[in-house]
C-alpha cells in the first residue's frame, strides 16, 4: 500500500494540429511514433525532445475505423483497430500488424489479427460511452496479445490475451482489476517484468498505473501502484517508456466550454 501522491511532468510541448487526436505512442528507431483514432492512416514520428513532427509514413492499404493503440514487438508494430464506444457492439475488432522494415521501405505489409472477446453474447447497441466491451491499450509478447479493456460502466479494466498472430481469434479472459477509471493506454518492458498503464478518471484526471514484479503473464498477480497526475481536464490516451523511470504521455486536444481548453501537448 502507497501513499497517493500525484506528480508533475517536468516537461511539456505542443503537438501539431496533424496528431490532434493522438491516441497511441511507443519508442521505436529513436523517436516516439504516434497516431490518430479516426480515419487517418499516417503514423508519425516525434522528436523525443520537441515533441515535433519528424516523418510521417502513409500505411498504404490500411483502413482507420478506430484505431485506439499502438504497440509493437522486434519485428512489427501493432495497431489496434478495436475502438468500441460508440455503440459497444463492433463485430470488426481487429488488430493491424505491420513489419517495421517495410514502413521505413515506404511499401507497408499490412496483415489482420481479427477477435472477439470472450463473455460478450450481447450485440445490442449499447450507446456512447455505455460499454465494458471497449479497449484502447494493449501490449504484445513473443506469441501473444494482452488487452485491457476500457470499461465506461464499471471503471474497472479486465485482461484478455490472445495470439500475435494473423487470423480470427478469441481474446480469453485472464482477470480483472479495479482501477477506478478508463484504461487509455499501455506499455510493456518485458525484461523488467513491468507494464505502466495510463487513463482517466470520470472527473478526466489522468493517472498513471505501474504493474510490476508479476509472475509470467500473471499482470496483475504482483505490485500495483497508481499515480495521479497533476494535468486536471487532460485525455491522457499514450503512454511509453524507454526505462520504465522516465514516461511519456500524450492527450488529445480538449474542449467543453470556453473555461476548459487542453491542447494537445506531450508530456515528460
Amino acid at each position: 500500500t502507497y501513499e497517493e501522491l500525484p506528480v508533475m511532468p517536468v516537461a511539456g510541448f505542443s503537438l501539431s494540429s496533424n496528431v490532434r487526436e493522438t491516441s497511441g505512442m511507443i519508442f521505436w528507431n529513436g523517436s516516439l511514433w504516434t497516431h490518430n483514432d479516426n480515419g487517418d492512416i499516417n503514423l508519425y514520428a516525434l522528436d523525443t525532445l520537441t515533441g515535433e513532427i519528424i516523418s510521417t509514413y502513409e500505411l498504404t492499404g490500411a483502413v482507420n475505423i478506430d484505431w485506439e493503440e499502438i504497440s509493437q514487438d522486434e519485428n512489427c508494430i501493432y495497431i489496434g483497430d478495436f475502438g468500441n464506444n460508440s455503440s459497444g457492439n463492433r463485430k470488426d475488432l481487429r488488430i493491424l500488424r505491420v513489419s517495421k522494415n517495410s514502413i521505413l521501405n515506404g511499401s507497408p505489409l499490412i496483415e489482420t489479427v481479427n477477435f472477439s472477446y470472450s463473455g460478450q453474447a450481447d450485440f445490442s447497441d449499447s450507446g456512447p460511452n455505455n460499454t465494458d466491451f471497449d479497449c484502447e491499450a494493449f501490449v504484445v509478447t513473443a506469441d501473444s496479445i494482452f488487452l485491457f479493456t476500457k470499461e465506461w460502466k464499471s471503471l474497472k479494466t479486465r485482461l484478455f490475451a490472445l495470439p500475435n498472430i494473423p487470423g480470427t481469434h478469441t481474446a480469453e479472459f485472464r482477470g480483472t482489476w479495479d482501477t477506478e477509471g478508463l484504461i487509455t493506454g499501455s506499455v510493456l518492458l518485458e525484461e523488467k517484468h513491468l507494464i505502466g498503464l495510463c487513463g482517466y478518471s470520470s472527473l478526466l484526471e489522468p493517472f498513471i498505473l505501474i504493474l510490476y514484479d508479476y509472475p509470467g503473464t500473471s499482470f496483475f498477480g504482483g505490485n500495483k501502484r497508481k499515480i495521479p497526475v497533476s494535468l486536471p481536464f487532460h485525455q491522457v490516451e499514450a503512454i511509453t517508456t524507454i526505462n520504465g523511470l522516465k514516461y511519456y504521455i500524450t492527450n488529445e486536444g480538449f474542449v467543453q466550454s470556453p473555461f476548459i481548453n487542453s491542447p494537445q501537448k506531450m508530456h515528460i
